[in-house]
């Protein structure tokens, strides 16, 4: 079941989007489950319910807590909720790609029922994606491993150490070469450095040869690298 929250301060585009959104699911057959939220603050009060929401539509002008403010607070509770922002002006491209937002979306655009649509195509395929798994053969032991546990595999002394999100363990080990994983793990991740390949679903910054996860790790990237990585992590973004 796909859970979606809609927060936003004006009652009319609240249920307009709403709509869409049914429109959508039930032309697609999925089974669903969507909220709403009339402002900024009702929503946080979930805190760590934030959690549940695969994705989350929010308005960027609201009374007493902003839409940014609000993402940058999600962020706190949920690293890997989709966050598409519904605005009438265009104009926090660079505040919304450090709450990693996947979507802006135009209010007043005469194709918002196309653009939601393209919208939810994008991500609910990299949420199907997400659900990928492989058997890996750790020196812990060998088991099956969600592509969306892996934060970034690290490459040191001749074995490979995969850093981990929500495992019985922080850090697994093998002995492997960092190329022959990078083709298994596919084009969710990014060969930053000779030593690094990481998920782009957990950087939530960039800046010149540096970036930084959602965890606060820092990892060096390469000189030759840094465009390709940059374009990388904005295509994996979406059309912003």
């Amino acid at each position: 079941m796909f859970r979606i929250a809609i927060c936003d301060d004006e009652a009319y585009f609240l249920q307009y989007e709403k709509r869409l959104i049914i429109e959508y699911m039930e032309r697609c057959g999925y089974d669903y489950k969507i909220d709403s939220f009339s402002s900024g603050k009702e929503l946080l009060e979930l805190k760590e319910g934030i959690q549940q929401y695969h994705i989350l539509f929010l308005d960027i002008y609201m009374e007493e807590i902003d839409g940014m403010e609000t993402a940058r607070q999600i962020r706190r509770f949920s690293e890997t909720t989709y966050l598409v922002f519904v605005t009438a002006f265009v104009t926090y491209a660079v505040d919304g790609y450090k709450v990693n937002a996947s979507r802006f979306l135009l209010k007043l655009q005469g194709n918002l029922n196309l653009a939601m649509k393209e919208c939810l195509d994008s991500i609910i395929k990299e949420i199907e994606h997400s659900k990928w798994k492989h058997c890996f053969g750790f020196i812990e032991g060998s088991f099956e491993v969600r592509l969306k546990n892996i934060i970034y595999v690290e490459s040191r002394l001749h074995k490979l150490i995969f850093h981990m999100k929500g495992m019985k363990l922080s850090k697994y080990t093998m002995y492997e070469k960092l190329d022959t994983i990078e083709t298994l793990l596919g084009e969710d991740f990014c060969r930053i450095h000779k030593s690094y390949l990481v998920n782009l679903m957990y950087i939530y910054n960039m800046e010149r040869y540096q970036m930084e996860l959602y965890d606060g790790t820092y990892l060096n990237i390469a000189k030759g690298k840094y465009v390709d990585v940059n374009n990388r992590f904005i295509s994996y973004q979406g059309n912003i």
